[in-house]
């Protein structure tokens, strides 16, 4: 009896230190994400990521990618930052995903002469497609939470992901070869505030987040099918070993 009393007491501190370190990884995450977003305000306000037509967009590409290297690094090194991602709400990422129905408003851009075609309709209809299929994952997610380790899951945030990749690279080549609507209309703009918040704030953290529900899946897939469910607020599946052992 005093031994199972000394074990609850045991668990209950490592559970009481787990969530205390898991607040303070979140209160830094939240501090580097408004210190990233307001560095990115302030370097688009001094036309840092601006560049004319035909020159090579390598400081929209350095905003790109430097925030995910950054997001790699600390995930492979950082472990309370790892066990962070690892226990991320995934019908939330697919909820901030449903944002990016906004890419309609690359379509209308386009429509007003301000971006050309070229860029406009692949990022457009691609970010629409993701944003509009993210509350049938939500749905999926919560109704059967195995969904996660689905491939149906890992199609569409790999397609997520290859959108995100195709609308960079449409933009950095219209950029440099001049290609729109005319030789006036290329994605020059996007290096521009507000525009520029897309591709060196949005692109990237939502590269992340599809990065960071493809990993958590593949830790899902790894422990074994069984049984998931939803421990708030993480997911959870038990192998079929397990469960007969248990």
């Amino acid at each position: 009896m005093i031994k199972l009393e000394k074990d609850f007491r045991r668990r209950d501190v490592m559970n009481d230190s787990e969530h205390i370190t898991n607040k303070r990884v979140k209160t830094v995450v939240g501090a580097l994400l408004l210190l990233w977003l307001v560095l990115v305000l302030i370097l688009g306000a001094d036309d840092a990521f601006s560049r004319g037509p035909g020159a090579p967009p390598l400081a929209i590409l350095a905003g790109v990618l430097t925030p995910i290297l950054v997001f790699l690094i600390a995930f492979w090194t950082v472990g309370p930052f790892r066990d962070f991602l690892m226990s991320i709400d995934l019908p939330v990422v697919a909820g901030i995903q449903a944002w990016r129905f906004a890419g309609l408003g690359f379509i209308a851009l386009y429509a007003y002469g301000v971006l050309p075609g070229l860029f406009a309709w692949p990022a457009g209809l691609g970010d629409m497609a993701i944003g509009v299929t993210a509350p049938l994952v939500i749905y999926a997610l919560r109704r059967r939470p195995a969904f996660a380790t689905s491939a149906l899951f890992w199609v569409w945030n790999l397609f997520g992901m290859l959108d995100l990749v195709v609308a960079v690279t449409l933009g950095g080549l219209s950029a440099m070869l001049g290609i729109g609507i005319s030789a006036e209309i290329t994605t020059f703009p996007m290096g521009t505030i507000p525009l520029v918040l897309i591709p060196a704030f949005l692109v990237p953290l939502f590269l992340m987040l599809h990065i960071a529900s493809l990993l958590q899946a593949r830790r899902l897939v790894t422990a074994g099918k069984g049984v998931c469910s939803w421990t708030e607020p993480t997911l959870r599946c038990e192998p079929l070993e397990a469960m007969h052992r248990a």
